[in-house]
């Protein structure tokens, strides 16, 4: 009895530090009484906040604010704003391609099928897809991975753009290729301190890449494209990164965005062939963001996917070289951003890794099976001599046409500016230009703790009514100042947009210096 009275004391004396602690992270002191939040910026997830996603961030949440204001009668020095930051062709006002929609609607409203107005290739498409559905209906879940039929057209697709056999059970649809790069992160994401994984991207790169790296705790290696070669991929530049990484983490993981986001490049067969060799060497999987595919206007560009060049190099390397690719039908000529759907196809992947990739999927049930539909009528559209080929064609012919006239006029306009520089937007959807900006402006964006192009945005937005993004989202060379804007609204709106951009950026320039 006395041993145990000795010890009383010690447990009083821990169990009012365990009070105390609890307290002082938000807990009550004992039940109901004097309870606060379980769940503080204190104790919340300090992952979570360290995750930035600059395509709608602050900026974009000013717009918003200046919108409201707008249709409440305050008055501005600008009647609408022109959200210029996102890649979302429709609500910059491109039409639904016809053929997608219909196949789509069917699936939704199978009433529609003896519609006479509607083509029989896409009833046909229609009913192939609702008897591959539980219940015969989209508002089923499917499988995990996706539709198996939808798998079996995703790789067929794959097949006949590559040359390269492609295995349905390598190809995982998901909710937008965002949530497939999220995924094979969190399979290649271990360790702790030195041992942790290090994951080597772009800069400037799309903040998916950031944010989720910032999410996982993985550590991100920065390589520098260069803007001096219209932001080519360098090998120097790429061992520098991985030289450094290896100082202080496990660098295992090679991101590429081709083309890209949100500099407009398309890389080289060439490029993509030292990239493979690099990846081999060093011992790096692979994972390629290849969503922009169909979007290459530049002459003498062409988009090659890694797959087929790693195919065409041959052993070692194909046998060997572990890639992740990932495509979406938010971009391209589609423009259904909205669907969510994207997939992402897995080469040479470890067949106990595939196993773990096929549970995670399975954690959040399927991908929306509408867009899985949509996704199917984009890697399965209509073939010479069916009903809806000519109009599907002329359709897709006419976007991307669009596209590249306005990637040109974008560049052209911007050129004729002193102090902005704009390279070539050989692809993708989006101009980076750079600003020179005087050092006035500097130090009025350090008075208002604001990085100088972040200062400049805001501006830009508070007096025009533009919205774009500034580069230190995206991440940029040390004293270098950009902005990424879409090229997206129709051409007239964007003609008066880069004009407008364009004046506001001298006379600001003038305001400064």
């Amino acid at each position: 009895m006395r041993a145990l009275s000795s010890l009383r004391p010690r447990r009083v004396r821990a169990m009012a530090a365990a009070a105390a602690a609890a307290a002082a992270a938000g807990g009550g002191a004992g039940p109901g009484g004097g309870r606060g939040p379980v769940l503080t910026p204190g104790t919340m997830n300090p992952a979570v906040r360290r995750v930035e996603y600059a395509v709608r961030g602050p900026i974009v949440t000013r717009a918003l604010q200046l919108e409201q204001d707008l249709r409440q009668g305050v008055p501005k020095p600008f009647t609408e704003v022109i959200k210029a930051n996102i890649g979302d062709a429709q609500a910059m006002g491109q039409k639904p391609i016809t053929f997608l929609r219909q196949v789509t609607s069917l699936c939704l409203y199978p009433e529609l099928l003896t519609h006479p107005s509607i083509p029989e290739d896409a009833k046909d498409r229609a009913r192939r897809l609702l008897a591959a559905c539980a219940g015969q209906s989209v508002g089923s879940y499917s499988a995990s991975p996706g539709v198996e039929l939808v798998r079996r057209d995703v790789a067929q697709f794959l097949q006949r753009r590559d040359g390269v056999r492609a295995e349905p059970q390598d190809v995982f649809l998901a909710t937008g290729a965002s949530d497939a790069i999220v995924s094979i992160l969190k399979l290649l994401v271990s360790g702790a301190g030195p041992s942790r994984t290090g994951v080597l991207v772009p800069v400037p790169q799309y903040p998916l890449y950031s944010a989720a790296i910032a999410e996982l705790s993985a550590i991100q290696l920065s390589y520098f494209l260069d803007e001096e070669r219209c932001w080519a991929l360098a090998l120097p530049e790429l061992r520098r990164a991985l030289a450094e990484g290896r100082r202080h983490c496990c660098p295992r993981v090679l991101c590429i965005i081709n083309p890209g986001n949100p500099t407009g490049q398309v890389q080289s067969r060439q490029c993509i062939e030292d990239v493979i060799k690099f990846a081999f060497e060093e011992k790096l999987f692979l994972m390629a963001d290849e969503v922009y595919q169909d979007n290459v206007y530049a002459e003498g560009s062409t988009f090659h996917s890694f797959k087929k060049v790693l195919f065409e190099m041959g052993p070692p390397y194909s046998e060997m070289v572990e890639l992740a690719s990932f495509h979406s039908v938010s971009k391209g000529f589609m423009g259904e951003c909205g669907f969510r759907s994207g997939f992402v196809e897995v080469v040479n992947m470890d067949p106990e890794v595939k196993q773990q990739l096929a549970k995670l999927v399975s954690v959040r049930l399927c991908p929306p099976v509408p867009g899985q539909i949509l996704l199917d009528a984009v890697v399965a559209p209509p073939q010479p001599g069916e009903p809806s080929y000519e109009l599907f064609m002329a359709e897709k012919q006419e976007v991307l046409s669009a596209l590249a006239h306005k990637a040109q006029l974008t560049q052209e306009i911007f050129n004729r500016v002193p102090g902005i520089h704009c390279n070539p937007v050989q692809g993708a959807m989006y101009s980076f230009p750079r600003i020179d900006l005087p050092p006035r402006a500097l130090a009025a964006a350090e008075a208002q703790g604001q990085a100088p192009d972040m200062f400049f945005c805001m501006k830009l937005l508070e007096e025009t009514g533009i919205c774009v993004v500034p580069g230190s989202g995206f991440g940029q060379r040390e004293g270098t100042f950009h902005f990424r804007m879409t090229i997206l609204p129709p051409t007239e709106k964007l003609q008066v947009l880069l004009e407008k951009l364009s004046s506001f950026y001298t006379k600001f320039v003038k305001e400064y210096s």
